[in-house]
């Protein structure tokens, strides 16, 4: 229970604090966020680049790997530039109607990105577990459902957290410990009980990771025990490596996310400045990463980029 004792108000706007207690090295913090956000932008642009020239490239894993590049794209730029604002202007201030926006929006993409794993779980078990059947079934009429999908299932499950925080009437304090407007940060600046919006957040975290992590994960006790029942061993490896920049990028996506509910169980908590650091990383990480892992381990996306580059110096 949060009470204000009679001192409460609704605020016209919040101020994003950035990193509480760090102020003075936000500077210093901006560098290594804003690099990482240049390298996000040109590493997935190039992949979506790549994959659009590249006629062998329309095949269902990589228009689901373009979906993935589109959101990682949409979530570092709903979160950086505006935090870039706070460490390097000072540009605290938010409005109520742009905090409610962010705060749909982030977990909206994230839930939107932990959907396109699943996508693309379902992409390799039928590639290997149905090869004859792999273009028929994921059809590009079918690849357009699975994305509407996504979306309607993000837009179900994150509609009501705006729609919750807006009604709250009192807050103790405008100021939010965060360097973007998340929702149980705000939540808990409000004078009520918030054992429905942590009974909410659950339901969101259930709903979504949870429930993609369970059937990625089945997808691929079902894929390794196809794959071992192949005749030849290089038949198996060349199965298991068609997987492998899929399951790295599912292990930086949730690895995070098992983790801090491991570390919660156990009682272990970080100081709310290194938390705050940590969650940023985990937010501009990934979207990062990703493209960087499909291009190293995907011969087709090596070659045209260093054909790109060769073309380039000459």
């Amino acid at each position: 229970m949060s009470t204000c004792n009679g001192t409460g108000f609704r605020p016209s706007s919040f101020m994003l604090a950035g990193i509480p207690g760090l102020a003075a090295a936000h500077i210093w913090f901006a560098v290594p966020f804003f690099s990482m956000y240049i390298v996000t932008v040109i590493a997935n642009f190039t992949l979506l680049f790549i994959i659009k020239i590249e006629e062998s490239l329309h095949e269902p894993m990589y228009l689901f790997l373009a979906m993935l590049a589109i959101t990682d794209l949409s979530l570092v730029t709903s979160i950086v530039p505006r935090m870039l604002g706070i460490f390097w202007f000072n540009a605290r201030e938010t409005g109520v109607n742009a905090c409610l926006t962010q705060m749909f929006f982030i977990p909206f993409l994230y839930v939107m990105e932990s959907g396109i794993l699943l996508a693309m779980a379902l992409d390799r078990f039928i590639a290997i577990c149905y090869p004859l059947r792999y273009i028929i079934i994921l059809a590009n009429t079918a690849l357009i459902k699975i994305g509407l999908v996504i979306g309607f299932r993000a837009t179900v499950v994150l509609m009501p957290a705006p729609l919750l925080v807006r009604k709250l009437m009192y807050f103790r304090t405008e100021v939010i410990p965060y360097s973007y407007c998340a929702y149980m940060a705000v939540v808990q600046l409000a004078c009520v009980d918030t054992s429905v919006h942590v009974m909410y957040g659950l339901f969101v975290i259930i709903a979504s990771v949870g429930v993609d992590l369970f059937f990625i994960s089945l997808s691929y006790v079902l894929i390794l025990w196809a794959v071992f029942r192949l005749p030849s061993k290089e038949a198996r490896s060349k199965s298991l490596g068609t997987c492998g920049s899929h399951m790295c990028v599912v292990l930086l996506f949730y690895s995070p996310v098992v983790f801090s509910f491991v570390a919660q169980k156990l009682g272990f908590s970080m100081a709310p400045n290194i938390q705050i650091i940590v969650d940023n990383l985990y937010f501009l990480l990934p979207p990062m990463l990703n493209p960087l892992v499909y291009g190293v381990r995907t011969s087709q996306l090596r070659n045209r980029v260093a054909k790109m580059l060769h073309c380039t110096k000459i």
